[in-house]
């Protein structure tokens, strides 16, 4: 999870998320050069003494100027549109879970089971018990199976919401009469907090999102426990 006077991303939890940190060093690489061929440019011709008042055009420049910039933007373009298809592929899901966005909480429905649902409240601060979170702790976490390709279907319940998990590299928006969908992959066991990442009211900053990803065995028995006590 993220921590006090972090610049970077937080870690990543989920294959698509390391793609997005390769493509956002890259990305950010080429910034860079472009920022530093730019900032020689001017200073050179801030200091320089020497000038040409007979150049009218130069074919060359022109060729250079056009094509140097077509060449960034598909070395921009390929490695992101290759994330994007990625993040739409679903292949056979382990798991189907419908979140849905309330003012102000989550419920999820495990819908592979007949009777597995519940509502995810923020746990209030005088509540926390210690090493919990404040403003990031629920009463109910979304547990998962590790390793196992997940879909989640998202909607709203009233207003905007967004469910958005940064160390899985998942952010869907939540809207009322349309069902978004998402998939993703835990490459390891953990608990990965989020928020809602869409302003939707009062105590929008009050709607945490907790996904627990444990071993299958854990996940079994978590879900028969689930299934008795309903």
């Amino acid at each position: 999870m993220a921590h006090p006077s972090q610049l970077g991303f937080q870690d990543a939890a989920s294959p698509i998320m390391e793609e997005l940190l390769h493509f956002h060093d890259h990305a950010l690489m080429i910034v860079f050069l472009i920022s530093t061929l730019v900032l020689y440019i001017i200073v050179a011709m801030v200091t320089t003494k020497l000038t040409n008042k007979f150049i009218l055009d130069s074919q060359e420049i022109e060729i250079i100027w056009t094509l140097l910039p077509a060449i960034i933007l598909i070395l921009i373009a390929l490695p992101s549109l290759r994330i994007l298809y990625l993040m739409d592929e679903i292949n056979d899901p382990h798991l189907t879970i419908k979140a849905m966005g309330h003012q102000w909480y989550w419920s999820y429905e495990y819908t592979d089971y007949e009777d597995l649902g519940f509502d995810s409240y923020m746990i209030p601060t005088q509540d926390l018990t210690p090493g919990q979170f404040r403003l990031l702790e629920t009463d109910h976490r979304m547990v998962i199976p590790v390793e196992s390709p997940i879909r989640v279907l998202v909607s709203a319940e009233d207003v905007l919401h967004s469910w958005a998990v940064p160390s899985l590299g998942v952010k869907m928006d939540a809207v009322p009469g349309r069902l978004n969908q998402t998939a993703f992959i835990t490459s390891r066991p953990g608990v990965f907090y989020g928020q809602c990442s869409e302003i939707c009211g009062a105590n929008h900053s009050f709607m945490p999102i907790v996904v627990e990803a444990v071993p299958l065995e854990y996940f079994e028995n978590w879900s028969f426990l689930m299934l008795q006590d309903a």
